[in-house]
């Protein structure tokens, strides 16, 4: 049977899962939505194209799950930029697929066209300019692989629109091949180094980030902290991988944390750093970060090992693994003087005093919402003041319940 260009992308996103897609159409994407009308894939219109990056954004960090954005060449594919370069920061793996102007015209600088493909390169973890309709069948299984193996992030397919109208037969849309396993194995030795490291230590803490999440490993996480009563502190990005309710969490650090947490961290003489990238808001002066302590540092991304703070050990690989060969080989500890001290920090550098004295305060609030929202509500905030008290204040128990 023949199917365009237009209709091999939408079955191709069907058997990815896709079930939801955002987007806005425009001329250079019309048989992508001709294609789309056929489907039982649901469409949301968005009011901007940054407005559709954004929903795939919270689609796809709201579920684990790849989620895909849709707009035309020109203005619709500059006004998904925004999202994208969010998508690459925030470790978010999304699929903007926008049209293109005809083979023929790319390079004439034809109405409504940009080189979308240069342009987002600094952007994207991969992108695509497709060439022929054959090309989709191995490039869109080759973008959801990309978007969420390792450290997740967005692709994007550029398709002209002469691609989405060519036809070619294709006898099934079934798989043709058996994806690999492509989980990277952590090297023992190193992995008993950094158990020693630990069993030694007095003050250590657990600076955690959002490669916990993103590796679903917030359930070992758990059983790895309290084994070796060990604290742990979050970044944005990472929390509710630890519930915000347990004794052993000390809040969010850095630049708008607690300022006991942040104490002590400057009392710690280990820090497990596991899924973080040692960002200026989180350490403020480098130099001056974790002064006294040792660094054992693991994330998915080899790029972000060594970058900002020298590691003592460093582990690239997949956080939920790591923990897991190095649960059995961390000692039971109370440390029950390393816990009178975070006691004492809590009590001699409270959270607010604002809280207490005013129910109305902003602080006071957003506990309140916490309380009757329950731990499967998922919040969404702007950027400013307000996302600082959501951070500092909200009860997040769970994963993927902050976008």
């Amino acid at each position: 049977m023949k199917y365009s260009g237009a209709e091999i992308t939408i079955k191709l996103l069907e058997r990815e899962g896709i079930d939801i897609i955002a987007g806005i159409p425009g001329g250079t994407n019309l048989p992508l939505y001709s294609a789309l009308g056929k489907s039982k894939i649901r469409h949301i219109l968005a009011r901007h194209e940054q407005g559709a990056g954004f929903m795939s954004h919270g689609m796809a960090r709201s579920t684990g799950k790849t989620a895909v954005c849709f707009a035309c060449s020109g203005p619709g594919a500059t006004n998904l930029m925004t999202a994208i370069a969010d998508a690459k920061m925030d470790s978010v793996p999304i699929i903007a697929i926008t049209g293109q102007v005809p083979s023929s015209l790319i390079g004439t600088d034809a109405f409504q066209e940009v080189d979308t493909y240069g342009m987002t390169i600094p952007i994207t973890k991969h992108n695509f300019l497709i060439r022929s309709a054959k090309e989709l069948l191995s490039a869109i299984p080759e973008a959801f692989r990309i978007a969420s193996e390792g450290r997740p992030g967005p692709v994007l397919i550029d398709i002209p629109k002469d691609v989405q109208l060519e036809t070619i037969k294709i006898e099934s849309f079934d798989r043709s091949f058996d994806e690999d396993d492509l989980s990277i194995c952590i090297d023992e030795a190193t992995i008993e180094r950094a158990a020693e490291m630990i069993n030694s230590s007095k003050k250590p803490v657990l600076y955690t980030g959002g490669g916990i999440i993103l590796s679903g490993a917030e359930d070992i996480l758990m059983d790895f902290a309290h084994k070796n009563s060990i604290p742990v502190t979050s970044t944005l990005m990472g929390l509710g991988c630890f519930p915000s309710g347990d004794d052993m969490f000390i809040g969010m650090l850095g630049m708008h944390g607690q300022r006991y947490t942040n104490h002590i961290m400057h009392e710690a003489d280990l820090i497990l750093a596991f899924g973080v990238r040692f960002d200026d808001r989180a350490t403020g002066k480098v130099k001056e970060f974790c002064p006294n302590a040792r660094i054992i540092h693991i994330d998915i991304d080899g790029a972000e090992i060594n970058k900002i703070k020298k590691a003592d050990i460093a582990i690239q690989g997949d956080i939920k693994q790591a923990i897991k060969q190095l649960l059995p080989l961390i000692e039971h500890n109370t440390r029950k003087k390393w816990t009178e001290t975070i006691m004492d920090m809590r009590e001699k550098y409270p959270i607010s005093k604002n809280m207490k004295q005013d129910e109305q305060s902003p602080e006071a609030m957003i506990k309140k919402i916490g309380g009757f929202a329950g731990e499967e509500a998922i919040i969404t905030t702007d950027v400013g003041q307000h996302q600082m008290w959501v951070a500092q204040y909200y009860p997040f128990s769970k994963p993927r319940t902050l976008l």
